[in-house]
């Protein structure tokens, strides 16, 4: 295990993505969303991503910046459509990106499951519908599950408020969402964050994800 780095920028925080990785993209919407890291990777330039997140991005900032600049080959996500996807429900009508529906339940869930080292887990979510197509179902007392297998991605980009210098992380209210799980499911975790205090300056009852998640952070 190698400590947690402290990057100077954001540039230096996503350093090394590679064309065709799988990135998990914190965020409720905008609440908790990286934008500064996301901003990076477009200047990085990685391509041909598989990017997990909750939704397809909105308006033309952060997520759906990465989309417009044509570096996302598939979305996997629990709301593709809301008003201001636009960038993503134009992309997806010309057939430049895939989309995989997940349910927000499952979607969370499955990224756990991967953080966790969970082959699998049956959920009766989407049973009887195209969600459950191609998936392995089960009868479990009288009632039809649908297994769903592990997410995991190769870089995880996420907003915390604060972290320590070893990188210990907490949240601010709402923008904690998919950040904590996320960062358990990804073999490289980013966090941007609001500040770095000394180790020990936390309160380690309040600490959300601890710092052996966290690969790189950086103040943004």
């Amino acid at each position: 295990m190698s400590a947690t780095t402290t990057c100077a920028d954001a540039d230096e925080a996503v350093a090394g993505v590679p064309d065709g990785a799988t990135v998990l993209v914190g965020g409720f919407g905008m609440a908790g969303m990286p934008v500064a890291l996301l901003d990076a990777l477009i200047r990085q330039g990685a391509g041909d991503l598989t990017v997990v997140s909750n939704n397809a991005g909105n308006g033309r900032t952060g997520l759906a910046a990465l989309l417009a600049a044509g570096r996302v080959r598939k979305v996997v996500c629990s709301f593709p459509r809301q008003a201001d996807s636009f960038v993503f429900d134009d992309l997806y009508r010309r057939g430049l990106v895939e989309l995989e529906l997940v349910p927000q339940g499952s979607l969370a869930e499955r990224m756990r499951a991967g953080g966790a080292g969970i082959g699998g887990f049956y959920t009766p979510t989407g049973a009887g519908t195209q969600v459950a197509e191609g998936k392995e179902t089960r009868m479990i007392d009288g009632r039809t599950y649908v297994l769903e297998t592990p997410i995991r991605g190769d870089v995880a980009l996420i907003k915390a408020h604060r972290a320590d210098a070893m990188g210990n992380l907490v949240y601010r209210k709402t923008a904690r969402n998919f950040g904590p799980v996320m960062a358990t499911a990804a073999s490289l975790t980013v966090a941007q964050v609001s500040q770095v205090v000394a180790t020990g300056d936390l309160d380690p009852e309040v600490v959300v994800t601890p710092s052996v998640y966290v690969d790189r952070i950086v103040i943004a």
